[in-house]
């Protein structure tokens, strides 16, 4: 019985080498396609810069695609190419609604942040105004895990703290991907998100696991396919610059 094991592995590895190296026939434009072709765009001159096809949220002139939570125009403040929270103001979301994209957006804060934990330079993007990737000094400061720079908010921390400085330019460039619901609101498909912190990937296709609370477990609410992305007013001088979006 062994020899006939063997003589069967024997001849199944032969076969696999034979396989391999033997010529394969057909015709390979049966795999190819060129048809639709692909779009072609302009990439910027660097991974900061907006590719052609980008929608600018602000490129440092004006807020004008942005709006106060009420829908007047937005009160913060906008000088030397930079936006920043004006504290009380409140939040500030695009007269725009996104659902899947690509975002990269820039953010300081400020050198002479005080406090802790969640007192340091605390913002936040809510991407259709619901599910949050944290925005905090998280440089030498401990906070809760899920709660620190590169987080989705009370769900999923970061795989590594990739933060600089206070006063230094950070920068997120995100995937994101909308949840899909059913007709009876029951989730079809979870959101789900892919972070770089300056560079560093933080949250790799994670899935959320439904809008993100400061109290209480998240949980997904049936919303439209597009909706408003959403920048925190959370008492903090924290600014913001060259901020892009690629609807996908």
């Amino acid at each position: 019985m062994q020899r006939f094991l063997f003589s069967c592995i024997l001849l199944l590895c032969v076969y696999a080498s034979q396989a391999q190296t033997a010529p394969r026939q057909g015709d390979p434009k049966l795999t190819e396609y060129w048809d639709p072709e692909v779009k072609v765009i302009t990439p910027g001159k660097t991974n900061a810069d907006p590719p052609s096809d980008a929608i600018i949220l602000f490129g440092g002139q004006n807020a004008d695609a942005w709006a106060a939570k009420d829908n007047s125009a937005a009160k913060w403040k906008v000088a030397d190419g930079i936006l920043t929270i004006v504290p009380g103001t409140g939040e500030i979301h695009t007269k725009q609604g996104f659902g899947d994209c690509q975002l990269h957006i820039e953010w300081r804060i400020a050198a002479d942040v005080k406090g802790e934990s969640q007192a340091r330079g605390n913002s936040g993007i809510f991407f259709m105004g619901r599910y949050e990737l944290q925005v905090l000094d998280s440089y030498k400061n401990r906070t809760y895990s899920n709660g620190q720079a590169g987080s989705i908010y009370k769900q999923l921390p970061p795989l590594v703290n990739a933060s600089r400085g206070p006063g230094e330019w950070q920068t997120y460039d995100v995937i994101f991907t909308a949840p899909r619901f059913n007709e009876d609101g029951v989730v079809k498909s979870q959101a789900h998100i892919t972070v770089l912190h300056n560079g560093v990937l933080v949250q790799n296709d994670a899935h959320l696991w439904g809008g993100t609370q400061y109290i209480g477990t998240p949980t997904y609410e049936k919303h439209g396919d597009k909706e408003p992305l959403v920048l925190q007013d959370h008492g903090n001088t924290t600014s913001f610059r060259n901020i892009w979006i690629r609807p996908l």
